[in-house]
């Protein structure tokens, strides 16, 4: 997996790049060739996506209903709990900082452009079902597997899952530079690179410093609760937090992260069960990564940012990300599939959404892993005597 996430930014910053060189160059009829290239490639991102959601969350929650026991509930609800607190902050913070820091950008929006490519045809292929019939059908059907011990169906739906995971990682992601390409093409050739980097510098700046705050706060409640100093807390599981720089994955990082948490004195019962369940569920820093993300192009594009549909966003992502960690580029095609349903995000909005979360990839997934250790700390806080097993 650290090949595939490490060759994926690689191979996306030579997108943006050669995209934005390539639009002030290439002539109009080779520039169409790729917007019409893009608008298949957004067909196929559509019509796949309801499968990917489905594929990805049903045999995630079977196997999680499947594990009895209060220390599993416990782990699912304070992660959830962490990663929805990390979206409303992520929310707030944004609309309080963004309208000013991004106030000469809004003032030149980037939609709207007559001199836009325009691909020579295009193919439509609508999916079976929406994006939120998906996680309604496959919430329900992952709760019901959890009822039928060594189903037939959940059999099926881990084969499912591997087909899936086969598509993102041999079709969608080596694809996924191509469409970047053809995105950061069409904006330089319609006068639209000059904001979106100013944008993407801005963006990426604040996003890195509420990570920070974030990962502070996550310690200090840790602290608090277990009666430990949060900064040596956080100091001893700095190491999990480099080490996801380099891997950018949460599962490849577990090792690491279960060290440096054994290190912090909690039980080793506690930790061995509640870092490996949280490298998939605990989602705070990519969270608060696409809120923010979406909070600046929402503003960007004059778009009307509603509280209670964003609420309904943050709420529904924390779920449709779950399991999602575990496929490279997983998770932001998951999120792709709310943004676009419940926001109503344009191609080259989604286009933009996918480069901004790449390029801060092993960012969100460092804020991830790190805050795993704070919430063994608080459920071995909980659990302090008598020592449990997971199964208890």
């Amino acid at each position: 997996m650290k090949k595939i996430t490490g060759n994926l930014l690689f191979r996306v910053v030579v997108a943006i790049i050669l995209g934005t060189i390539f639009g002030f160059i290439v002539p109009t009829w080779i520039g169409r060739i790729f917007a019409t290239f893009n608008g298949l490639f957004d067909e196929l991102l559509k019509f796949l996506i309801p499968f990917i959601i489905v594929g990805l969350i049903v045999p995630a929650i079977a196997k999680l209903g499947q594990s009895a026991g209060k220390l599993l509930l416990y782990t699912v609800l304070i992660a959830y709990g962490s990663t929805l607190a990390a979206g409303f902050s992520s929310y707030l913070t944004s609309l309080a900082i963004f309208p000013s820091l991004l106030e000469n950008q809004i003032a030149t929006p980037i939609t709207g452009n007559e001199t836009s490519l325009l691909p020579f045809f295009r193919v439509e292929f609508p999916p079976f079902f929406d994006v939120m019939p998906a996680l309604v059908f496959a919430f329900l059907i992952g709760i019901g597997l959890t009822r039928i011990p060594r189903s037939a169906l959940l059999r099926a739906a881990e084969d499912f899952e591997k087909i899936v995971t086969f598509l993102i990682e041999k079709l969608i992601i080596p694809l996924l530079p191509l469409f970047i390409f053809g995105i950061f093409l069409d904006m330089t050739y319609s006068g639209k690179i000059e904001t979106i980097f100013q944008l993407f510098l801005k963006v990426i700046g604040v996003i890195f410093l509420m990570h920070i705050v974030w990962l502070l706060l996550q310690f200090i409640i840790a602290g608090v609760v277990s009666g430990q100093n949060p900064f040596r807390l956080l100091r001893t599981m700095m190491p999990a937090y480099f080490t996801a720089l380099g891997t950018q994955s949460s599962a490849a990082t577990i090792p690491v992260t279960l060290q440096q948490t054994k290190k912090t004195g909690i039980q080793e019962s506690i930790a061995s069960f509640v870092i490996p369940l949280c490298a998939t569920i605990h989602l705070a820093g990519s969270t608060l990564k696409i809120v923010s993300c979406v909070v600046a192009l929402m503003l960007l594009q004059g778009m009307p940012i509603d509280f209670f549909q964003m609420a309904g966003f943050i709420c529904m992502l924390g779920i449709t990300m779950v399991a999602a960690p575990g496929v490279p580029g997983g998770a932001i095609m998951a999120a792709i599939g709310i943004v676009s349903s419940i926001l109503g995000f344009s191609v080259e909005d989604q286009a933009l959404m996918i480069s901004l979360y790449i390029a801060m990839d092993s960012f969100g997934t460092a804020c991830n892993v790190t805050g795993d250790g704070a919430i063994a700390v608080v459920l071995d806080a909980i659990y302090k005597a008598p020592p449990v097993s997971p199964e208890e």
